[in-house]
């Protein structure tokens, strides 16, 4: 069997950052994957699930509501490993393209305050699996330690 591309990466080399993982053509339309690694792969404890489902209700959320790339979001969500987020758009995008969305969205989800959205029985098939604290704590880390500071080495997939 032909193995996929992202894991091709080597990830004992990969630091967290912003990555372009895919590029896909959809009919005539571009779709780009991002790989937002919030954690250094097999180097630091990965998320917790619960941290990661509330992380995507309120990332989810931000993102479709977003005046510029609302109606470009395709799809946010935890990768298998919990160790960041895959966001899809339409378009054909780098990731400097995407930084500001990203700082955006991770500060939000840092200053997050209130109700989670979609946090309830009726909206979500597992509501009470979430940490509001942690998924703070996890955003403001990742703004502070990676999103304020970016660098080529964050946004291009090593070699």
């Amino acid at each position: 069997m032909k193995k996929i591309e992202s894991f091709r990466i080597d990830h004992t080399r990969l630091k967290r950052g912003i990555y372009v993982s895919r590029k896909d053509a959809v009919g005539s339309e571009c779709v780009t994957t991002f790989d937002l690694r919030m954690k250094e792969p097999n180097n630091e404890p990965a998320l917790s699930p619960e941290s990661a489902h509330t992380m995507e209700h309120i990332g989810a959320t931000f993102l479709r509501n977003h005046a510029e790339y609302g109606d470009k979001v395709i799809y946010f969500g935890p990768m298998g490993c919990l160790t960041g987020f895959y966001l899809l758009l339409a378009g054909d995008y780098e990731s400097v393209d995407i930084v500001d969305l990203v700082r955006g969205l991770f500060r939000f989800a840092a200053d997050f305050e209130g109700d989670i959205p979609g946090a309830s029985a009726v909206e979500c098939g597992n509501y009470t699996f979430m940490d509001p604290a942690g998924a703070v704590i996890e955003a403001k880390k990742y703004c502070a330690e990676v999103l304020d500071v970016i660098s080529l080495e964050n946004l291009v997939y090593p070699e």
